[in-house]
């Protein structure tokens, strides 16, 4: 019998060098399928005549605005240009585009949200929850109803707009092959609906979260000490805040106003192509699209990380947004300048619960 040897090194750095070389292969010629070229046959007649009238015509880059073919169609119902690029039958760009959506562009947003889960577990492994003092048992009111329902409504539209564009960028490759076509379409149909609804709903709920948390939200000198030492944990001294810390302040210039302007231009963009008349080209959709998905891969991935400080990271934050009311305590150690100047104003809310400071118990 022949004698079995286990593989050496060599053997598996060869074995190594072949698949990575079989895979570049494979992606190569999937991109190069993707992308039409000079080998590629037109699809329809009008197709064939376009190339054939425009065989030395430069072909414009994707990021042009002229990149696409123009020329008229006798099989238009409606006359001739009354929408935008109505004479246009063919654009190279948009399967540019195509290829971009749903290879690299998909690709780096779902990466983006693994490692932010993952990297959320070791930062909850290393480090655990923050340290919060026992409860003295007086509450103090942080959050009054209106913040609490702009918070929520904005939060609630953002979730749904989240899932069911998730559901449309990755459903086909994830869901659909074991929910089945006709379950599957009933599924995207209801996404593709419930995103285009949510969208001006959530921009409606931004702008009232702007109006009413912005003058909270202005940098004051703690803020930079409380950047400079991450809240902290450089020095191992909690660095005190004012209502919002540093961070907090940083997420709603960035997130809720930057990406949030952001993704609602671009939402509109795509959601009313054609609003009062006029019309957007497709190019312009195109630009729009790869700008919303950045856009939402960044804003998915900062609000899991707002998500995870307001819940299990930082105890007792949650409740302030749930009730309206935190303990003293935790406002004494998270939030100490808030609490002391509110105190001085003489306009600190306490509880109804346990209104008399001297009264204990944890809540």
């Amino acid at each position: 019998m022949r004698n079995l040897r286990r593989p050496g090194r060599d053997d598996r750095d060869e074995m190594r060098r072949t698949t990575f070389f079989l895979l570049l292969l494979a992606c190569l010629g999937s991109v190069r399928a993707a992308v039409p070229n000079g080998d590629a046959k037109a699809a329809y007649p009008e197709e064939q005549t376009v190339q054939q009238t425009e065989r030395d015509t430069p072909e414009p880059g994707w990021w042009s605005a002229a990149s696409g073919r123009q020329h008229f169609d006798r099989h238009y119902l409606q006359p001739f240009g009354h929408l935008p690029e109505q004479d246009n039958v063919l654009q190279r760009g948009g399967n540019t585009w195509r290829t971009l959506h749903n290879g690299a562009l998909a690709q780096v947003m779902g990466w983006l949200i693994v490692l932010t889960v993952i990297g959320l577990a070791l930062v909850w492994r290393i480090f655990g929850r923050a340290k919060t003092p026992p409860p003295t048992g007086r509450d103090i009111l942080r959050f009054d109803a209106w913040q609490r329902i702009v918070h929520w409504s904005t939060a609630i539209a953002f979730v749904l707009l989240a899932l069911s564009g998730l559901v449309i960028l990755f459903g086909k490759a994830l869901i659909l092959p074991w929910l089945g076509h006709d379950a599957f379409a009933w599924v995207a149909q209801f996404s593709k609906w419930l995103h285009n609804i949510c969208g001006p709903v959530f921009i409606a709920c931004t702008a009232v979260m702007f109006l009413t948390f912005v003058r909270r939200n202005f940098m004051r000198r703690s803020d930079w000490h409380w950047l400079r030492t991450l809240g902290g944990t450089i020095g191992n001294k909690l660095a005190p805040s004012a209502y919002f810390n540093g961070g907090e302040k940083v997420w709603f210039w960035l997130g809720v106003l930057g990406l949030g302007v952001l993704m609602s231009i671009t939402g509109l963009v795509l959601d009313f192509p054609y609003w009062s008349g006029g019309g957007s080209t497709r190019y312009v959709q195109q630009v729009a699209d790869v700008f919303h998905l950045l856009g939402a891969a960044l804003f998915i991935a900062a609000t899991l990380g707002h998500i995870y400080l307001g819940t299990i990271g930082v105890p007792g934050t949650y409740r302030g947004m749930r009730d309206g009311f935190v303990d003293e305590a935790w406002a004494a150690e998270h939030h100490r300048i808030w609490l002391e100047e509110e105190v001085h104003a003489g306009t600190l809310q306490r509880s109804a619960v346990h209104p008399d400071p001297m009264q204990r118990g944890a809540t």
